[in-house]
């Protein structure tokens, strides 16, 4: 086993025989997929809001699904800090950079591991449905964004985690703030504004097909504010994990 690839190993390990963290993923392309069918085929042909845009139909289900990829970000490094074996994790991993990355990549193969297989899903389900045309301008940049928002969302959540260095306060703020907050957000007036420029928000922004009036960005601008978001995060991750004790 190459000592590059064995912190990425230790991390697979630890994902795989923890039945919280192997259930995260499975329950995200469960709700996802699950919800999408259902509001489609219940109302696919009469809603207008799910007409209008193809694609708010078929990433329905992401509002509830990118719940359980937020906990699956906060739990693949906040069990480590609940359950105080962080320290035998560095331990065994001493260059904190090096064991940093291995959570970073094992949550970004996760991530796009749920985002494939969540809009194919979404994907066949709207097309048995209501039917989707795909050669509809925009429509392969929608999907693209849609799989790619599940591993810079995870990412994120796990960055976070780790400057939190808490499982109980971030599941507490993150999963309630993807799921509910930045919606409630961006509801208000006055604060609408700034809302529009949070990282799920913006990436949200990039699964639409059509222009929002009032949304000062473009659509794959929008995904692109959301790597920033998870860039900064990701470093803030790393300064917090070099220079706090385990």
């Amino acid at each position: 086993m190459s000592a590059r690839t064995r912190p990425l190993r230790a991390e697979w390990a630890k994902f795989a025989t923890l039945r919280p963290l192997r259930a995260a993923p499975l329950l995200a392309v469960a709700l996802s997929a699950g919800i999408t069918t259902a509001v489609q085929a219940a109302y696919g042909h009469s809603d207008d809001s799910l007409q209008d845009d193809p694609m708010e139909g078929l990433f329905y289900g992401l509002n509830f699904g990118q719940v359980a990829v937020a906990c699956l970000g906060v739990l693949l490094i906040g069990q480590e800090y609940a359950s105080g074996t962080l320290a035998t994790s560095l331990a065994a991993v001493p260059d904190r950079l090096r064991f940093y990355r291995a959570k970073l990549l094992l949550g970004a193969g996760l991530g796009l591991a749920v985002g494939l297989a969540t809009v194919g899903a979404q994907l066949a389900a709207t097309i048995g449905t209501v039917g989707l045309d795909p050669t509809v301008p925009g429509t392969a940049r929608a999907l693209a964004a849609g799989v790619l928002y599940h591993p810079l969302l995870l990412v994120l959540c796990l960055a976070l985690t780790t400057a939190l260095r808490n499982q109980t306060a971030a599941l507490g703020l993150l999963p309630p703030a993807v799921f509910l907050g930045t919606t409630v957000l961006a509801g208000i007036p006055g604060v609408r504004e700034a809302a529009q420029f949070l990282p799920d928000r913006a990436g949200q922004y990039a699964l639409r097909l059509h222009d929002t009036p009032g949304i000062h960005y473009g659509h794959t601008t929008g995904l692109l504010l959301m790597a920033a978001w998870t860039a900064a995060a990701v470093l803030v991750g790393l300064r917090t994990l070099r220079r706090k004790d385990a």
